[in-house]
């Protein structure tokens, strides 16, 4: 089958690829023009883990191609996907206007029946919505089918290829099928297609993601809860994941989420049922959460160099003796409320940040906890050194030369009073530490993600803060 996707994005270009993996005809369709240009030559726009052999291989053999001609697009495409941007207003409402504003034109372009597949997250109702707006427009027959994507940055392709589910909303059945045929390939070890209307299809793409977003949230405030009574969250998350109802996935605490879905969803999510009339007060307080976690780091960096241990610390190093560790007593340090004298505490100190992406195998930092920690680390007078094996890039773009950029994981560390460790990649895993304790100032590590092992880094001589320890 011929069919097209328009926009390509994150969403659009995997979707894409991975229809002519299994040997559709594929047109893939952007007004950028130089993004097109430089797609046709191979080279892919974003950090997805395998997606530029996929684009390559697929153009050379000629199922994949890519224009900026949407009239091409409607005349060659009987299922046409959208997935453009929907970015949010101030209120947190999804802004679906370039959705709708694609479906119009590829209404205006079409001379005989087709369907419009809406991959892109829009708010509930959208697909009905643009069904009857178009029926004025058009008598042309044609379909509107909501299909939302459930694709992890970092494992995209995987999770296009080996889905937990697919769903397919339409009031038309023969349309639903239509879609639901060209998933086929990718549900052979029996994972379920399910056909509902679009309202639901458009409302499980926001509910899983707010549930997703929602155990995170719960995991910080339980680790913070953990901080202040003196337990440590490791043992709680373990036991918690083994019981049935519960399972282990997403219990990890840390710094927050990030990334362009959980905070975008839930946030419209509570926008729209506001604009419904009903208010979601635990879902309005997943983010808020959320939000807090980054400022608590850097709480625990301003406690930490403004009290006696940081004293303790230098003198010993100074003497030549073995520092063991540090414990967070309940109740102490760690908690009231900051003076204004304590806020200077981190002023000149030289801090090294590794990771920035939001997630590990990816370059997006889009909501990315360090895109709230670095601000204000820069805004309390901190020197900072970055590092991630991706997102230097991007972080540029944000950060400009108000940071310095380091070439290497350990590049970051020379003569530094810190490190925070904000992303999970695996090549900070398992370093030398040996070597990162030669490099540092002060052998004091922040480990927003729970990475390493507090008791072997106590004992390899390191002050070392986790998350809920």
């Amino acid at each position: 089958m011929t069919l097209a996707v328009v926009g390509t994005g994150y969403v659009g270009l995997v979707t894409g690829t991975c229809f002519a993996e299994t040997g559709n005809q594929v047109l893939c369709m952007d007004v950028d023009e130089e993004k097109i240009e430089a797609l046709k030559e191979g080279t892919v726009p974003i950090f997805e883990p395998g997606l530029t052999e996929l684009v390559v291989r697929n153009q050379a053999e000629g199922r994949l191609s890519f224009t900026t001609d949407l009239k091409r697009v409607v005349a060659e495409s009987r299922i046409i996907f959208v997935a453009v941007g929907t970015p949010s207003y101030e209120d947190g409402l999804p802004d679906g206007s370039a959705v709708e504003q694609v479906c119009e034109e590829v209404a205006g372009c079409m001379e005989e029946y087709r369907i419009l597949v809406l991959k892109s997250t829009s708010p509930v109702g959208t697909a009905e919505a643009i069904q009857e707006r178009l029926k004025l427009a058009t008598d042309v027959p044609f379909d509107i089918v909501s299909n939302p994507e459930f694709l992890k940055e970092g494992a995209a392709v995987e999770d296009f290829m080996k889905p937990d589910r697919v769903v397919v909303g339409s009031l038309n059945r023969k349309a639903a099928d239509e879609v639901a045929d060209l998933y086929a390939p990718f549900v052979l070890r029996g994972a379920p297609v399910l056909l509902m209307d679009p309202k639901s299809a458009e409302m499980t793409k926001y509910a899983s993601n707010a549930m997703l977003a929602c155990r995170i949230s719960f995991m910080n405030e339980i680790a913070n809860l953990c901080e202040h009574l003196g337990a440590d969250i490791q043992w709680v998350r373990k036991g918690m994941g083994l019981d049935s109802r519960i399972g282990p996935a997403f219990l990890f605490p840390g710094v927050g989420y990030g990334g362009s879905c959980f905070s975008k969803d839930v946030r419209g999510l509570v926008s729209l049922g506001k604009r419904s009339g009903y208010t979601p007060r635990l879902i309005a307080e997943i983010d808020r959460v959320n939000r807090l976690q980054s400022d608590l780091l850097v709480d625990k960096m301003i406690r930490f160099f403004s009290g006696d241990m940081v004293k303790d610390l230098e003198t010993a190093l100074e003497q030549g003796e073995t520092i063991h560790t540090y414990l967070n007593e309940p109740g102490g340090p760690w908690v009231g409320e900051l003076s204004g004298l304590e806020t200077e505490a981190l002023r000149d100190r030289q801090i090294a940040i590794w990771g920035l992406a939001f997630k590990p195998r990816t370059d997006d930092m889009r909501e990315a906890p360090s895109t709230r920690i670095v601000p204000r680390l820069i805004e309390l007078g901190a020197r900072l050194w970055l590092y991630d094996p991706e997102a230097l890039g991007e972080a540029w773009k944000l950060f400009g030369d108000t940071v310095e950029y380091a070439t290497s994981s350990l590049g970051a560390l020379e003569q530094v009073d810190a490190l925070v460790l904000l992303t999970e990649w695996n090549l900070f895993r398992h370093p030398d530490f040996d070597k990162m304790k030669g490099a540092m100032k002060l052998p004091v590590i922040f480990d927003g993600r729970n990475q390493y092992s507090r008791s072997d880094l106590v004992e390899k001589g390191f002050v070392y803060f986790g998350v809920g320890q």
